[in-house]
């Protein structure tokens, strides 16, 4: 049920977790340790920003598994960010493989990656379509449930007037799964939503790891972070955080053997701020409206 990573930090290549890591994210697209299915074979993007360009994400995505695309090999040798988005997906059920429908998906400054899914998404589509506002109804390219997550976030996110970036992210991500929680009960839906969002603006991230009914059996989801990320010889390591220099790496599971790999607590959201802090909050979610509590710093 696919897999992804998200870094911030000091520039690194996308080889760094695309194919060099042990536990790279082409190796998980045939062989993920911790998925609901080992094989992830349905098309694969990575989304990288260059802020002395353009505010806005590059990405570049197919419908072709990552093992056997020599297009993503070579962009990810010589390619270097301090932001990266990288997904490999496993299709749901009854949403068509298409390059529109492969992840990360962009809106503005924005990138957004999913694992999971939205529970008895074809029952729920059109209401939740029909809460878009016309700028965003319009941009939908693709029919599968997380483009829809990314543009009810983008109408979100416009209303809210939080003076922080961050803070506004991780409420309107709260507001998103709010409105889900909301139709789905109006429709009388009762299949689980699992939402493992990993949300972007280039500086700063929002991660969540959550099931709507099931908090224990959200899918999985690691953190680690410290000074920088060095990959070499097929061996990742996380150097020891020695300010000022941080970096920071949230995963569907573990890239390397590394022992400091942190899984998040199911029902959490990570916050990472444009000074690369972290921290760790507990999620609530209601049908009335979102909840996010503070959990640890």
């Amino acid at each position: 049920m696919c897999r992804f990573a998200l870094y911030l930090g000091p520039p690194i290549s996308l080889g760094s977790l695309v194919t060099e890591p042990e536990n790279s994210i082409i190796r998980q697209s045939y062989r993920s340790h911790e998925g609901q299915e080992p094989l992830n074979g349905d098309g694969f993007g990575v989304a990288w920003y260059v802020p002395a360009i353009t505010p806005e994400p590059a990405i570049f995505k197919d419908i072709t598994p990552a093992w056997n695309n020599p297009n993503l090999k070579n962009l990810a040798a010589v390619t270097v960010s301090g932001c990266i988005l990288a997904h490999v997906r496993a299709a749901t059920p009854g949403i068509p493989v298409s390059r529109f429908n492969c992840h990360p998906f962009s809106w503005g400054p924005f990138a957004l990656m999913h694992n999971g899914h939205i529970g008895d998404f074809r029952h729920l589509s059109r209401r939740l379509r029909e809460r878009l506002s016309d700028e965003a109804y319009l941009r939908l390219e693709g029919s599968t449930d997380s483009e829809l997550l990314l543009a009810l976030f983008a109408d979100r996110w416009q209303r809210r007037r939080d003076p922080d970036p961050l803070e506004r992210m991780a409420a309107a991500l709260g507001d998103t799964f709010a409105d889900l929680a909301e139709t789905a009960a109006e429709v009388g839906v009762e299949e689980p939503s699992q939402l493992n969002v990993a949300l972007t603006d280039g500086r700063r991230a929002v991660v969540s790891r959550y099931n709507s009914h099931h908090p224990e059996q959200a899918n999985s989801l690691y953190l680690h972070s410290g000074s920088c990320y060095v990959c070499e010889g097929g061996e990742g390591h996380m150097l020891p955080a020695e300010p000022p220099r941080h970096a920071v790496l949230v995963a569907s599971e573990p890239l390397t053997r590394d022992g400091r790999w942190q899984r998040v607590a199911p029902g959490h959201l990570v916050l990472i701020g444009e000074d690369l802090e972290v921290e760790v909050r507990e999620l609530s979610v209601a049908p009335s409206g979102a909840t996010l509590s503070h959990q640890g710093r």
